[in-house]
């Protein structure tokens, strides 16, 4: 992703509940929607192509606020194709995290946020490494979190994957709640986001369930 331009102010936001995108990771979308594919058709004519991946957030909901959680992460889209009956499959490259700031009024059919992109100069520095990683411990809790859950792995390319592209790989595609994600996203470093992780695999592990909250 060589290309440089400025990030908006103003980008469409796409709400998804346990999608989660992180910066420099790849997200496949399935779009149908009708609402989703006017988004997808408005940010193809865009220079950036960029589409805000957010959390709902129920609690803000409930506050009279937008509903969303205020940090999203926005994503460039740099693969798209057709299906015969009009839907869109769809990757997203994940490029920075961004905070809401208020929701656009207007008359599109999907919704538009103002985000401010202060803060997490860290998503555009480049890949991340994590200093403190023990790799051997953190594969050997993940392999019990698999025999748990009767999933497959493999392990070769795991143990091969730099610190980066395993722990937000693993923190997008793990079967997690969704505020876990959130937590996961709003870390605020590589390593912060594997503690993260590793918390919540180590609950899971005495008994916690992907749908409760880690306390």
């Amino acid at each position: 992703m060589s290309r440089r331009f400025d990030l908006p102010d103003i980008i469409p936001v796409f709400p998804l509940p346990g999608a989660l995108l992180l910066p420099r990771a790849r997200l496949p979308l399935h779009i149908f929607e009708p609402r989703y594919l006017a988004m997808l058709d408005d940010v193809l004519k865009t220079d950036t192509r960029l589409i805000g991946m957010i959390q709902p957030d129920k609690m803000a909901e409930k506050d009279g606020g937008t509903g969303l959680h205020r940090i999203g992460c926005a994503g460039r889209v740099t693969q798209f194709s057709e299906t015969e009956d009009g839907r869109y499959m769809v990757t997203l490259y994940g490029l920075s995290r961004f905070r809401i700031l208020e929701e656009i009024d207007g008359f599109s059919p999907y919704r538009r946020c103002k985000v401010n992109w202060d803060g997490f100069e860290r998503d555009k520095a480049g890949t991340e490494h994590d200093a403190g990683f023990d790799r051997d411990a953190f594969l050997a809790t993940l392999d019990r979190f698999f025999h748990l859950r009767g999933l497959d792995a493999d392990w070769g390319s795991l143990k091969d994957a730099d610190d980066e592209l395993l722990v937000n790989s693993l923190s997008m595609l793990l079967d997690l709640a969704p505020e876990d994600k959130q937590a996961l996203l709003e870390a605020p470093s590589l390593s912060t986001r594997r503690e993260t992780l590793v918390t919540l695999i180590e609950f899971a592990l005495r008994g916690g369930g992907t749908e409760d909250k880690l306390q």
